[in-house]
């Protein structure tokens, strides 16, 4: 089954809201094995809404539309799903009633908005919306179905979860697609590439399965995309399980997780694993690490604290840096770095400890120590160090890039890697 996704908006347009919606749609499509042909956004004009219609759903067996089902004038998604299958808007009893749940639970009054909200297009399948006061709709044609949600992030989710999932799923749709993506960091996109080798003799052939891994950089690393798609499940996968195996046969020191798992999550687990505590301190970090590391639910366990030390004062009032330390090597050195993090260690007697100290940029930089620079310390009851790394010119960047190689140098650490 192919499908094509169509937002709706103004607002995705002109780049004041991220269209999230689209990336979260293909993906739990995907799950069940529907591929998409395209994501498609598109403005608040019927005429071009209607127009998109037309080629989308005859082209494709899936249509997937978001936006535009609010009670205001520019919100004009039902007219042109009407104008569409030739039917009209109808007040619909079930929807009524949901809408005035809503708006008790929220304690507030009916409204004009809340009776535009009752109208759907006549002869479609209902979606109802738990969370909000915009009804979806579902339409089949010919055996091709026609889905329309609200826009609103959190509802079309909710749909996606309650409904939506569940009927295509019922559908018998046949193909399947299983992805697994495998997260590395410390390495480039083309040091990793060359350290796999070539793509083809790693996925090698099976019959009636199509294999295909993808390289997709970002700050924090490369992830690598293992995507099978076949008929039967269990060939799916014993083939994915393969792949992956050989993958970290080759690369699996750079590793540290798989699909949704973030770095923070896994250092967590490691350190409640051994027993360890951390603490950090920060200066051109400006206290990334410690948000990332408090993101995890049970962080408590193990994260002590974390200080922001962004002037030189606060390097020696809060953690005991040397004022002479700092005159003579500049905060931005690897004798600072290791004094940082043995002094935030030895304060909050964790067992860990770990601090950044660099020039973000795009200014402060000179050609002794560039914009970029970073260095990391390390400290625990064995030994004390620091690293020195280039992150490049763009402020957001380094900060993301130090964070990130501050926790896996904790992660190599306990792994002893």
């Amino acid at each position: 089954m192919n499908a094509s996704i169509i937002s709706i908006g103004d607002e995705l347009l002109i780049g004041q809201v991220i269209n999230t919606n689209a990336s979260y749609i293909a993906e739990q499509l995907n799950k069940i094995g529907i591929s998409i042909r395209n994501i498609i956004t598109i403005g608040d004009n019927q005429t071009e809404i209607i127009s998109t219609f037309k080629k989308s759903f005859s082209e494709n067996d899936l249509v997937f539309v978001t936006g535009g089902l609010g009670p205001t004038h520019d919100d004009i998604t039902k007219k042109a799903v009407c104008k569409f299958f030739n039917t009209q808007l109808v007040v619909d009893d079930k929807v009524n009633e949901n809408i005035k749940r809503i708006l008790e639970l929220r304690n507030l009054k009916w409204n004009s908005a809340a009776d535009e909200q009752t109208l759907v297009p006549e002869g479609c399948n209902i979606i109802q919306n738990n969370y909000g006061t915009a009804a979806g709709f579902l339409f089949e044609r010919n055996k091709k179905y026609f889905i329309v949600t609200p826009g609103v992030p959190y509802e079309m989710k909710g749909m996606m979860s309650d409904y939506l999932i569940p009927f295509l799923q019922s559908l018998n749709i046949g193909k399947q697609i299983l992805h697994r993506t495998l997260k590395t960091t410390g390495i480039t996109e083309a040091s990793l590439a060359e350290l796999i080798g070539d793509v083809n003799d790693l996925l090698g052939k099976t019959e009636n399965l199509q294999s295909t891994l993808a390289f997709l950089p970002a700050p924090t690393g490369v992830r690598l995309r293992i995507s099978i798609t076949g008929t039967n499940s269990s060939s799916i996968g014993t083939k994915i399980v393969e792949i992956e195996n050989n993958i970290r046969a080759k690369a699996g020191k750079y590793i540290y997780g798989t699909d949704d798992e973030e770095l923070e999550e896994v250092i967590g687990k490691l350190l409640t694993e051994k027993g360890l505590t951390i603490s950090v301190a920060e200066s051109c970090t400006g206290g990334l690490i410690a948000n990332r590391i408090t993101n995890v639910s049970g962080s408590s366990k193990y994260f002590e604290r974390g200080v922001v030390t962004y002037s030189n004062k606060s390097k020696t009032e809060l953690l005991g840096v040397p004022e002479e330390l700092i005159i003579k090597h500049g905060a931005v050195s690897e004798e600072v770095a290791k004094a940082m993090a043995e002094g935030v260690r030895k304060i909050s007697k964790t067992d860990i400890g770990i601090s950044t100290t660099g020039i973000a940029g795009p200014t402060g930089g000179t050609a002794e120590k560039p914009v970029g620079l970073v260095w990391v310390g390390y400290s625990d009851k064995k030994e004390t160090f620091a690293q020195k790394f280039h992150f490049g010119d763009i402020r957001l960047i380094t900060k993301i890039r130090a964070s990130q190689t501050a926790m896996e140098i904790v992660r190599n650490k306990i792994l002893n890697l």
